[in-house]
């Protein structure tokens, strides 16, 4: 499994812009999901163009929650490639023209070892898949709460990594266990969660790649 981070508010390369958002591409079991699309569409673009991802490869798009900053590149997007799945949570309407559209309300098997949390507290779902290490489990900006986020996804099995937006997290003994630990986006104490989980911290950042 490959998880490369299009869009962040910080960026590895000084090639790749930075800007209020989200997106990653996950590359697993033969599909390509891009989760997001961060909050401008030339900007999700053009990222995606210097780390040489095609729209075309794209299978399936998930939405984790209907903010700007993960949805705003969505059009631009299918401009370019329409011919996606797309997985939304029920609260998040409005989107057409693409090949199928299906709202995810409770937690679900979305393929062999790939699924949704369902929409939590009516607000956000996040991307779980089972690899041979363990969970790893994808969040937009975990508005529902970390904890109650992992609680849906141990029922999947044991977390090895969490990737993602954990806002005003600060409950920080729910990471104990946690393998890879991934804080990007909206996360506002990344330096203490660094501080505590110093070897399990992998830095985000648009252009960051994840491998495990």
């Amino acid at each position: 499994m490959k998880i490369t981070i299009i869009y962040d508010n910080t960026t590895l390369s000084k090639e790749l812009k930075s800007d209020w958002g989200f997106a990653a591409l996950v590359e697993t079991n033969g599909c390509n999901i891009l989760f997001d699309t961060g909050s401008n569409g030339k900007i999700l673009m053009e990222n995606m163009a210097k780390l040489e991802i095609n729209p075309e490869c794209v299978d399936e798009i998930f939405l984790s929650h209907n903010h700007y900053d993960h949805v705003g590149g969505l059009s631009a997007f299918l401009n370019k490639n329409n011919d996606v799945v797309v997985y939304s949570p029920p609260s998040l309407r409005g989107i057409k023209n693409v090949k199928e559209l299906q709202y995810i309300e409770k937690a679900s098997k979305l393929h062999k070892n790939i699924y949704s949390t369902g929409e939590l507290k009516n607000i956000e779902q996040s991307l779980i898949m089972q690899t041979e290490k363990g969970l790893v489990v994808i969040v937009g900006c975990s508005h529902p709460g970390i904890e109650n986020i992992l609680e849906v996804a141990s029922s999947y099995g044991d977390v090895y990594a969490l990737i993602g937006g954990f806002h005003g997290f600060n409950q920080y003994e729910v990471l104990n266990g946690i393998q890879m630990i991934c804080p990007t986006h909206c996360t506002q104490h990344i330096a203490e969660i660094k501080n505590r989980y110093t070897d399990q911290y992998i830095q985000g950042g648009a252009g960051a790649k994840i491998e495990i």
